[in-house]
């Protein structure tokens, strides 16, 4: 890694880091522009305000005299609909997670010539280290991928020449490095994981720098390397709706905190990765896929919708499932008619469902989708209850009919969302300006020193 932190190229990253100038100028006065203080909880619930940004926007809701007035959901990126994204990528058929990437670090689209460096130089950084693989991810394998892309993450400190520069240049010449990297350290984790805990052969393949990140993922976790081009654009799909979602997502603000400290930015990401990992956040996809899995087992006609709602009351009463209470998969605390993301995954999975034989599936996914609001309304007493399917509903069946496995699906997530992790880093050690430190109110009460031989 050092040689390619050298080999980088700077033109690139000066481009990249003029076109951020602008927007980290902040003055002192912005939060009092905006009217935001941080610590304070929002009016309607949604969570304690820590700060601005420029990264993403998630919109769910009006408030109307004080009360959520649900509407469709709507993303950006740096202003940019996710919609609008998405079609111009599917229109012109390309890949479009490298071109996101640019925009999210950046603050701009990228001209032709621009995204064909960016590339390139993502490309060039694939290959891990000499002897990474066997020092750092077979010598300790791990039956989480997560815990190994945390452990690996942190490894590439020592490789770096320069790990605690926290400049904007230094800190995007490491944010392209771990970002061409990820796909590396998660396949071959997954093979490691294989070989270790499961006694199957490992398949290990070089990156190709040629081909897309989605591509190869395929190519690494495949044992033969193949993959069709449409199976590698749904999967280009996957990363770019999972690249930024806010700061107030969960890693998001893990990445926040950390890189308030002034620490470097190996630390940040890991912390980051780490908070990914929870069944709260990243790791709800795999609630999903098992409680799928649990229906199926337990109503045997997947078509009929009586069968299928009252399993869901089951389910919300704690009777069934994993007895959470929770359908997961369902609900989101800022969308609220529509999450744009499982409106795309959505129109993205049926053809492929119809074509691999997974219709039946998608269909009970969406009966559950559709009948979830109502199973909820009358297990809480409701009148009616506004819920939408989030992006995890429909993620497993996509990754699942792309052949991933399961191990692999919040790392995949890790992958994407690494882009946005180190654009908010960036925005945080350019114009955060001091530590963020969350205030807890202490309730316990004064008690007096009980010497050793007095404690009964």
């Amino acid at each position: 890694m050092v040689n390619q932190m050298k080999n980088m190229d700077s033109e690139t990253i000066h481009t990249i880091c003029e076109q951020l100038r602008p927007l980290h100028q902040v003055k002192k006065d912005t939060f009092s522009k905006y009217n935001v203080k941080r610590g304070l909880r929002n009016a309607d619930g949604t969570g304690v305000m820590a700060g601005i940004t420029r990264l993403g926007n998630v919109h769910g809701y009006l408030l109307n005299e004080g009360e959520r007035e649900p509407i469709e959901g709507k993303l950006t990126y740096r202003g940019i609909d996710l919609y609008d994204l998405l079609y111009a990528f599917e229109h012109e058929n390309r890949f479009g997670f490298g071109e996101v990437g640019y925009l999210l670090l950046s603050g701009s689209l990228p001209t032709r010539e621009q995204l064909s460096h960016f590339t390139a130089m993502i490309g060039e950084a694939r290959a891990l280290p000499d002897n990474f693989t066997e020092d750092m991810i077979m010598r300790a394998p791990s039956p989480d991928i997560m815990n190994k892309l945390a452990s690996a993450t942190l490894a590439l400190y020592s490789y770096d020449p320069t790990p605690d520069d926290i400049s904007t240049e230094n800190i995007l010449r490491q944010g392209i490095g771990l970002m061409a990297k990820f796909p590396v350290i998660i396949s071959h984790a997954y093979q490691a994981r294989r070989r270790y805990f499961e006694g199957k052969s490992m398949f290990l393949h070089e990156p190709d720098p040629k081909l897309s990140t989605a591509e190869n993922i395929l190519r690494l976790i495949r044992p033969d390397g193949s993959f069709t081009d449409d199976e590698a654009k749904l999967l280009d799909r996957c990363l770019i709706i999972h690249a930024e979602h806010g700061g107030g997502n969960n890693s998001a603000f893990t990445a926040h905190v950390v890189s308030s400290s002034g620490t470097d930015t190996y630390s940040a990401i890991a912390a980051a990765v780490g908070s990914l990992k929870g069944p709260r956040h990243g790791g709800a996809n795999l609630k999903v896929v098992q409680m799928f899995d649990d229906i199926k087992a337990h109503v045997t006609d997947w078509s009929d919708q009586d069968a299928v709602y009252q399993y869901l009351l089951r389910i919300l009463a704690g009777e069934a499932g994993d007895h959470s209470g929770l359908i997961y998969g369902m609900g989101h605390a800022i969308y609220t008619l529509s999450d744009p993301r499982a409106v795309s995954l959505k129109a993205a999975a049926r053809p492929l469902a119809e074509k691999k034989g997974y219709l039946d599936e998608f269909n009970l996914i969406e009966t559950v989708e559709r009948l979830t609001p109502a199973a909820f309304a009358e297990s809480r007493g409701m009148d009616s209850k506004v819920m939408c399917a989030n992006v995890d509903l429909y993620s497993g069946l996509v990754y699942k009919m792309l052949g991933i496995p399961q191990e692999m699906f919040t790392p995949l997530f890790a992958t994407a969302r690494i882009v946005g992790w180190i654009a908010h880093r960036m925005e945080e050690v350019a114009f955060g300006g001091r530590i963020i430190r969350p205030a807890y109110k202490a309730v316990s009460k004064s008690a007096p020193y009980i010497p050793i031989d007095e404690r009964g």
